[in-house]
């Protein structure tokens, strides 16, 4: 399942990549905006996230969700994308950036990134620092756990990510969960979460496109996320050459839900800069 809006002129395409657990239903505060400003916006919901497909007996990796994603750009004829990404969305987005790369080098492929902007997500597994409910998900206890997950122990885990001055709405935690649960979801919560793993074996891969990209790149980051904030932030800073980077004080891991307009601003001065 997808998303779909723009101008319908000529101009850019913006691919949406959401993260873990949630579905393409983040970018809402944002959906009009950007819907204006490119000519076409996509945002998917992952498969297993959201509204799209929740196989049960199928291994999830980073590799098959760039595969769909590719798919689905071939077959509407776009070549040439901006993408935002957030969270688990972001290594999925490291994985198109890799893949550019090696397209580059080879002298061109099948799809072109003009330009990633990426927020809150764990770009190093080294300072990825996952809450207690993801790491027990991926421990052989995971398929037990998640079937014992409850709105309350979901909305409680998910409000300890947002600022303390940003905390979400009765009606943000209500759609969040309801997104989580379709079609049963919270069943294969356990073979999703196996995207940590999928960090630490494929680093030098993930973390050498960023490095090594010569893509435009922008990090816009809640500070206070207590997965990846200031201290992922840190380490982007250490290991980019030129590190392009917009801290938002006080905001947590889901900026574009907590700081819908900052964000806007400087996606979009982000997107005057590099024309």
């Amino acid at each position: 399942m997808y998303r779909s809006g723009g101008h319908g002129g000529s101009g850019d395409v913006l691919v949406l990549i959401h993260g873990f657990p949630t579905a393409s239903w983040d970018w809402q505060a944002l959906w009009t905006d950007l819907c204006g400003r490119f000519a076409l916006v996509l945002a998917p919901d992952l498969l297993g996230f959201g509204f799209s497909d929740k196989p049960r007996r199928y291994d999830y990796s980073i590799q098959d969700q760039a595969d769909l994603l590719e798919r689905l750009l071939e077959e509407m004829g776009v070549r040439r994308v901006h993408l935002l990404a957030h969270d688990y969305g972001d290594t999925v987005a490291q994985e198109l950036l890799a893949r550019d790369l090696a397209w580059r080098q080879s002298g061109g492929g099948a799809l072109e990134i003009l330009s990633c902007c990426l927020l809150n997500g764990g770009l190093f597994p080294e300072t990825h620092r996952p809450r207690l409910v993801q790491r027990l998900l991926a421990t052989p206890i995971g398929p037990l756990l998640a079937r014992l997950i409850t709105r309350r122990v979901f909305e409680r885990s998910l409000a300890s990510l947002f600022g303390p001055r940003t905390q979400p709405s009765a009606g943000e935690l209500g759609a969040f969960w309801t997104l989580v649960v379709h079609n049963d979801g919270l069943s294969i919560a356990h073979r999703i979460i196996g995207y940590m793993a999928e960090r630490r074996l494929r680093r030098e891969r993930w973390v050498g496109a960023l490095v090594d990209t010569p893509v435009p790149l922008r990090l816009i980051a809640g500070s206070v996320d207590p997965v990846s904030g200031a201290h992922m932030v840190a380490r982007y800073r250490e290991l980019l050459p030129r590190p392009d980077v917009v801290l938002l004080d006080e905001i947590g891991h889901y900026p574009q839900v907590e700081a819908p307009a900052g964000v806007l601003a400087a996606f979009l001065q982000f997107q005057a800069r590099i024309g």
